[in-house]
């Protein structure tokens, strides 16, 4: 049984998160860490990390950014894996990431979906197929209407993997609007849509001479992150110190 350390607990991931290990006999959550303590949880809830004092075999981080640059510490002091799945981290803190790895194992993905992950490893082996062949390739995004960033940091990590596997060759294109041309063979074009409550939706496309073909990933709801930060909270308990993302879930 894998003990874990809820960050963020309750807010909403975190809620989502507790009611998953509830329903995984190889994980519990047996602390929790949140500012907002007045709330009814099955486990004792802490307001700062500093101040949890529960053994647990990793921490699983949903909570803001302010609050990364003391849970590393902690959990590079007690020896405790996280997995770290905050975004909007700064790059002096994406830095202290890096220094944090050194001393134990941190797991920081993009995206936590277990879909989307794998969706990227598939990416890479049709872009080595498709991309030799001509094939233009387009990324689509689409999200809530409440979403303050475009594109999306999960449609960064598709066109990334892609551009790994095609050997870095192509441009990333936002708008073409302002630009009367053809297309380049070397862009990659990535379009955002936001509207209503849309939790998330990824779609490839691989254009080539009378086909297309496509890749989708469509999220109903956040818990498809929750459950894929589950997985990886068993995976990197035990492990040495080291970076790790959702490909190596992925592929374990």
């Amino acid at each position: 049984m894998v003990r874990a350390i809820m960050h963020g607990c309750n807010g909403k991931m975190g809620r989502a998160i507790t009611t998953l290990a509830k329903e995984d006999a190889e994980v519990e959550i047996v602390a929790g860490v949140d500012a907002y303590t007045e709330v009814a949880n099955e486990y004792p809830v802490f307001d700062s990390i500093e101040k949890c004092d529960v053994e647990a075999d990793v921490v699983i981080d949903f909570s803001n950014a302010k609050a990364v640059d003391g849970l590393l510490d902690y959990c590079v002091e007690k020896q405790i894996p996280v997995v770290l799945c905050t975004t909007g981290l700064s790059e002096e803190q994406l830095q202290e990431v890096e220094e944090a790895s050194k001393k134990v194992a941190v797991l920081r993905s993009a995206n936590m979906s277990l879909g989307i992950n794998l969706l990227m490893q598939l990416l890479k082996e049709a872009t080595k197929v498709l991309s030799p062949a001509g094939y233009d390739i387009e990324i689509v995004e689409k999200h809530h209407n409440q979403k303050l960033d475009a594109p999306s940091g999960t449609a960064i990590a598709l066109a990334d993997s892609i551009n790994e596997a095609a050997g870095g060759q192509y441009e990333y294109v936002y708008d073409r609007s302002q630009v009367r041309k053809k297309r380049d063979k070397k862009e990659l074009g990535i379009s955002a849509v936001r509207g209503g409550t849309i939790v998330g939706e990824h779609e490839v496309l691989f254009a080539g001479i009378d086909e297309v073909i496509e890749f989708k990933h469509t999220a109903y709801s956040r818990t498809v992150f929750g459950k894929g930060a589950v997985e990886a909270a068993k995976f990197l308990a035990g492990k040495e110190a080291g970076k790790y993302d959702m490909s190596d879930v992925i592929l374990k």
